[in-house]
């Protein structure tokens, strides 16, 4: 109850204040340069030049307090020992060069970068062809699109259960070893196969982003005008060219989107590792290699922070690329 009124409160502090702020600032404003008298006209066009940044000021303060003073407090962590009272410079990233974990998690991440986003934008776009062209389209989107709303905790521990291993005298109560045992296999412990194990830890966040690629690329193929399908049908175009040769390329741009968009979610992958196998059996991941340096043991925050700033620098550039082409789409 009393988290309860804690969130009330905050959400109508919140509120408020921004109420506050703007109608308050409006009014310091309009007191400093009066809309009216001699010098009017160069008053509003000077409260003109001020008022947007009124506006944008507590966002900007708040977008650096949050975001841009913990990516330099980061980076300056990184060039310090684990307890941050030496300066070390670059001891840090050479560390990181030489240290086995840290290139089996690169190697992990660009295991995922390829498998994940390919497999959940190909997914997503079958399931958004096929449900806009079936009765009981909507219901299959509904369920496609379900898992977005389950937590990468919550997927990672439903998997689980779906891989779970029992002796093989015991009762299977992992769904895939199941399967295995009634027909006539042996039960595994899914989680340990090296290097498949991987790939049952992407199948979760499959599973959840081609709920999410559907609901995109079903937008987008709504989109194409119905004049330039009908065009190809008279022409004598069969459906897979129709789809292929018309449709597809009139969406690349919205492919591009959706596959950046997983790729940025999939190098900052961490609970589903942390909750399926905690980077155990070749399955470390950075996120979940920064947090072993951060926060297990005894916490070196050097080189918790150096990661963060390898994964910082792999996540920007893609980032970068999504926004802008993001709005030469809007254009």
């Amino acid at each position: 109850m009393e988290l309860m009124w804690l969130a009330i409160s905050t959400i109508a502090i919140g509120l408020f204040g921004c109420v506050a702020w703007f109608w308050g600032s409006n009014m310091v404003l309009d007191a400093i340069y009066p809309p009216r008298g001699e010098n009017a006209g160069d008053n509003i066009r000077r409260a003109n030049q001020i008022r947007p940044w009124l506006f944008l000021g507590p966002a900007l303060l708040f977008l650096g307090l949050y975001l841009v003073y913990p990516v330099i407090d980061s980076f300056w962590r990184s060039l310090h020992s684990s307890d941050g009272s030496r300066f070390v410079g670059g001891a840090n990233y050479v560390w990181l060069l030489g240290d086995d974990k840290f290139r089996e998690s690169m190697l992990n991440n660009m295991l995922w970068l390829l498998v994940v986003p390919a497999l959940s934008t190909l997914f997503g776009l079958i399931a958004a062809q096929l449900t806009d062209r079936i009765r009981w389209g909507n219901i299959g989107k509904s369920l496609i699109f379900m898992p977005m709303a389950i937590s990468f905790v919550g997927a990672g521990v439903i998997w689980k259960f779906i891989y779970e291993y029992r002796a093989a005298d015991q009762a299977q109560i992992g769904l895939l070893n199941w399967i295995v045992t009634r027909f006539g296999g042996e039960p595994q412990i899914w989680l340990t196969l090296m290097p498949w194990n991987n790939f049952f830890l992407m199948i979760v966040l499959v599973w959840i982003q081609t709920g999410f690629a559907m609901v995109i690329l079903s937008a987008a193929l709504r989109g194409i005008p119905e004049e330039t399908i009908e065009a190809a049908i008279l022409d004598g175009a069969s459906p897979w060219q129709v789809f292929f040769r018309i449709k597809v390329p009139q969406i690349m741009g919205t492919i591009a989107v959706v596959w950046t968009t997983i790729t940025i979610v999939v190098l900052k992958v961490f609970d589903i590792v942390f909750v399926m196998t905690n980077g155990q059996w070749g399955t470390q991941v950075l996120a979940n290699l920064m947090y072993d340096w951060m926060f297990r043991g005894t916490p070196d925050y050097g080189r918790g922070s150096a990661i963060a700033m390898v994964l910082m620098v792999l996540v920007t550039p893609i980032m970068i690329w999504n926004i802008r082409n993001t709005r030469r789409e809007m254009r």
